[in-house]
């Protein structure tokens, strides 16, 4: 059974997205995401399926153009604006009102049996949620890598009673969903990796002198209150030739290490060019299951990462990943991986295969696809 399926999403790096709609070749469906978005490859896997898809970019005023938000600590302008646009009701933000009128007449006009709702929603009313689900008779399927405690608007909460399924990478995230009123959860996790994109790359002479480094670290790490875990195990690895990328503001303390920000393909690259991938969660992620977690294992670098119960259930501590306990343990193990490369290649490459039997966006459309079936 194939369904029609309204993306509800904001938009991030829409210049990503220009390229990759200019790269299509003629008669092909344009993507609806960037491949630096994890829901580009949701995408792809859904239309190879045959659904029908669609898209709502709520971040897109009716008037100008998204553009990339980058996260650095301290205040800044851009930081107190936004603090005061928070403090505005959603419901008096006149934009906000134009944007959820749009939402109701794409949903009329598209008739989606579900609307698939991304994570991070500050914009759509619970109202407007009510009225599609009422006219259209739709099933909203919510999908989150992060904490609702931590991270959700409280718009997000309110609406929780009417997330017919709810998607999480951490399990605990799903229970604290059912807690706020979502009728069912499901811990896939969402992340996953696609092997025709997440795989080793041929490097250029340049790109390997640019990425190269024993330890790799792609990812966000401000504010500290989310990432302090994060920073500390970078922190504990500074006497090590350590590189790290961010597309936001890195802590002064691992300024020295930064070599430059990476998303979808240059991140890869980074991984195909490095030794090591460390991975540490975020603060808020207590069982674990995070996106780098497939992403690097799809690349088929070695990968560090906390010992946490996502971790071990989704791969296997010593065939497929290795875990650390605290930061000498986290050190030791750097040396000792650097020094054995045979070791560490066979746990990559184990990895590698591993994640491509077992964890595809493919094998995540399919069980979204038996729970849509049981729903529907």
């Amino acid at each position: 059974m194939t369904y029609r399926i309204l993306f509800v999403a904001s938009l991030h790096h829409p210049e990503a997205l220009q390229q990759a709609i200019d790269a299509m070749p003629p008669g092909e469906s344009l993507p609806l995401f960037p491949p630096s978005m994890g829901q580009h490859f949701w995408e792809k896997a859904f239309r190879k399926r045959g659904h029908t898809l669609d898209v709502f970019y709520r971040n897109l005023p009716s008037i100008g153009r998204a553009r990339f938000q980058r996260h650095a600590q301290g205040v800044t302008p851009g930081k107190v604006i936004a603090a005061f646009g928070r403090r505005l009701p959603p419901r008096l933000n006149i934009e906000y009102k134009l944007r959820n009128r749009r939402l109701i007449e794409q949903a009329r006009a598209f008739k989606p049996d579900v609307l698939w709702l991304i994570g991070d929603n500050t914009v759509i009313y619970p109202q407007t949620l009510a009225a599609i689900k009422g006219e259209t008779g739709c099933k909203i399927v919510y999908a989150s890598g992060t904490s609702p405690v931590v991270f959700s608007h409280s718009m997000e909460r309110r609406a929780a009673p009417l997330y017919d399924l709810v998607l999480v990478n951490d399990y605990y995230h799903g229970v604290q969903w059912l807690e706020l009123g979502a009728k069912q959860m499901e811990a896939l996790p969402i992340a996953a990796c696609d092997p025709d994109f997440h795989h080793p790359y041929d490097l250029t002479d340049e790109e390997r002198a640019a990425y190269s480094c024993d330890v790799a670290f792609v990812g966000t790490l401000v504010p500290g209150n989310l990432y302090s875990r994060r920073v500390a195990a970078l922190e504990a690895l500074r006497d090590f030739d350590l590189g790290v990328w961010s597309v936001h503001d890195v802590p002064a303390s691992l300024r020295p290490h930064l070599r430059g920000s990476a998303l979808g393909e240059t991140m890869l690259r980074i991984f195909s060019a490095a030794k090591i991938c460390v991975n540490p969660h975020g603060d808020f992620m207590l069982h674990g299951g995070n996106m780098r977690l497939f992403e690097a294992a799809g690349v088929g670098i070695f990968q560090l990462a906390e010992d946490l119960p996502g971790v071990r259930e989704y791969f296997t501590p010593g065939e497929t990943i290795v875990t650390y306990q605290d930061h000498d343990d986290l050190r030791e193990k750097v040396a000792y991986y650097l020094a054995h490369e045979d070791e560490r290649q066979a746990i990559a490459e184990r990895a590698r295969q591993h994640v491509y039997a077992q964890h595809t966006y493919d094998q995540r459309v399919a069980r979204v696809e038996a729970l849509l079936m049981q729903m529907i």
